[in-house]
C-alpha cells in the first residue's frame, strides 16, 4: 500500500471516523473519569477483533495489533475540560458544564480508525502497534500524576521504540500539518505563594505590614527574572495569573496570595527559575515581612526525535505535497506526552483543523474543528507507523 492509497483508505473511512468522534463529544468526560469513553473505545475494538486492555493508568485503554520487534505506539488522549458547550450544533455536549475543548475526541476517533486500517491492512510488515488510548492530559490526578505518567508506571511503553501522536490546531489551516524537530513545547511548572504581613486599619498602614504593597514590589521582582537574570536567548515565562488579598477597602490585609505559572525548555533553566523565583519573593523579607511558596513541577518539556519528525514530514509530503505544511513555530504550551517521548524517541504533529471564520481557540465554549481533517490524520499516523516498523527513518 502507498501513502496516497493509505491516505484513500482513510477518507473512505471518513463517516465512520466522524460518527465516533460526535458520539464521543456529546459525551465528555473529565480528567481520570474517562470511564463511558474507555468502555466505548475497548467495545470498538473488540469489535475490530483487537484485544483491549482496559484500567491502565486508571481509565486508560491498550491493545496491541501483531506481536514482535519493533514496537511502535500510538497516543491518543481521551479527557475533555470543565467548560460548558455555547455551540449550537448537533453533536453538542450533553453534559453540562464539561465540554470537549481541546480535540481529544477527534483524537480518539482518529486513533480508532488507524486500528481499523492497521488491524484490516493485508501487507503490514511485522512488529507490534500500541494502541496507547490515555486519560488526563489535562490535569493532574490527587497524586500529582498525569495520566501519561500513570500509563508509563503500568507498564504501557514497555519495550517500544518509537511513539508517536497528533494534535487537532483550531486555529491552522485545515489539512495543513505543524511539525518541529526538537523542541515543539514547553515544560511546565505552576507556583502558590503567600505574603505574609501584619494587618491593621486602612488609615493607619505604619502601624502594620503592607502585604498588598510588598507583592507589587514582588512582582515587578518576578518580571525581572526573564529580562535581567535568564539568558535571552532561552526560552522562558512566568506569568502572575491571580492574587488574592483582602476584603474592605479600609482594612490592610495579614496575607496575600499568588499563584502562577513557569514555561521553559531547557532543564537547567527550569532549575533556574526556580531558584530566581525563590530569590524574588526574598524582596518580601527585605520589606519586613515574609513569604511562603510551593513551587509545583509539571510536565516537562515536549522533545520531538528528529529521525522521528523527519519521517513524519516525508510521509507528510508524498500525501499532501509541500503544500501539506503551516509554518510551526514552538509554543510555550504544554503536553504531557512529553513523558512518553522521553520513554522512546517519538514526535508529535500538529494537525490544522480551523473550523471557519470565526475565531475558536482551544479551551474555549466555541471551540471546534473541521471534521474532513480526520482522515489526514489517521492516514499520516498509520503510514509513519507502518514505516516505522519496516526500520525507516528520516
Amino acid at each position: 500500500m502507498t501513502s496516497t492509497e493509505m491516505l484513500d483508505t482513510a477518507r473512505s473511512l471518513y463517516d465512520y471516523t466522524v460518527q465516533l468522534r460526535r458520539d464521543i463529544h456529546m459525551h465528555p468526560e473529565l480528567s481520570f473519569q474517562e470511564f463511558r469513553t474507555a468502555k466505548r473505545v475497548s467495545e470498538e475494538l473488540n469489535k475490530l477483533g483487537i484485544e483491549a486492555e482496559t484500567g491502565v493508568g486508571i481509565t486508560g485503554v491498550v491493545a496491541r495489533i501483531g506481536e514482535g520487534f519493533p514496537a511502535i505506539g500510538i497516543r491518543a488522549d481521551m479527557d475533555a475540560l470543565p467548560i460548558n458547550e455555547l455551540n449550537d450544533v448537533p453533536y453538542k455536549s450533553q453534559t453540562p458544564g464539561v465540554m470537549h475543548a481541546c480535540g481529544h475526541d477527534a483524537h480518539t476517533a482518529i486513533l480508532l480508525t488507524v486500528a481499523k486500517m492497521l488491524n484490516e491492512m493485508p501487507d503490514r510488515p511485522k512488529g507490534e502497534i500500541r494502541l496507547l488510548f490515555q486519560p488526563s492530559e489535562e490535569a493532574f490526578g490527587t497524586d500529582g500524576k498525569s495520566g501519561a505518567t500513570r500509563m508509563i508506571e503500568d507498564s504501557a511503553l514497555e519495550k517500544l521504540d518509537n511513539v508517536i501522536a497528533l494534535h487537532v490546531n483550531s486555529e491552522k489551516p485545515a489539512g495543513q500539518i505543524g511539525i518541529l524537530d526538537g523542541n515543539m513545547c514547553a515544560a511546565v511548572d505552576s507556583f502558590k505563594a503567600k505574603i505574609i504581613g501584619e494587618g491593621c486599619h486602612g488609615a493607619y498602614p505604619h502601624t502594620g505590614i503592607d502585604p498588598i504593597y510588598i507583592a507589587a514590589q514582588v512582582i515587578n521582582a518576578i518580571h525581572g527574572i526573564r529580562a535581567r537574570r535568564i539568558n535571552p536567548v532561552q526560552p522562558t515565562m512566568i506569568s502572575v495569573g491571580a492574587i488574592h488579598g483582602g476584603s474592605a477597602e479600609n482594612v490592610i490585609p495579614a496575607e496575600v496570595e499568588l499563584v502562577g505559572t513557569i514555561r521553559s525548555y531547557d532543564d537547567g533553566i527550569r532549575h533556574q527559575l526556580w531558584a530566581e523565583l525563590e530569590r524574588a519573593f526574598g524582596v518580601a523579607r527585605a520589606l519586613g515581612g515574609d513569604y511562603e511558596l510551593e513551587i509545583i513541577k509539571g510536565y516537562p518539556s515536549l522533545y520531538n526525535a528528529p529521525e522521528v519528525a523527519g519521517l513524519i514530514r516525508n510521509v507528510t509530503r508524498e500525501m499532501l505535497t509541500d503544500t501539506g505544511f503551516y509554518p510551526e513555530e514552538a509554543g510555550m504550551g504544554a503536553e504531557d506526552f512529553s513523558y512518553m517521548a522521553q520513554k522512546a524517541p517519538g514526535a508529535m504533529f500538529m494537525l490544522g483543523a480551523k473550523y471557519d471564520e470565526k475565531n475558536r481557540p482551544h479551551h474555549s465554549a466555541i471551540f471546534d474543528i473541521d471534521e474532513a481533517v480526520m482522515p489526514i490524520g489517521a492516514a499520516i499516523l498509520a503510514e509513519t507507523a507502518v514505516r516505522l516498523l519496516k526500520g525507516e527513518k528520516a
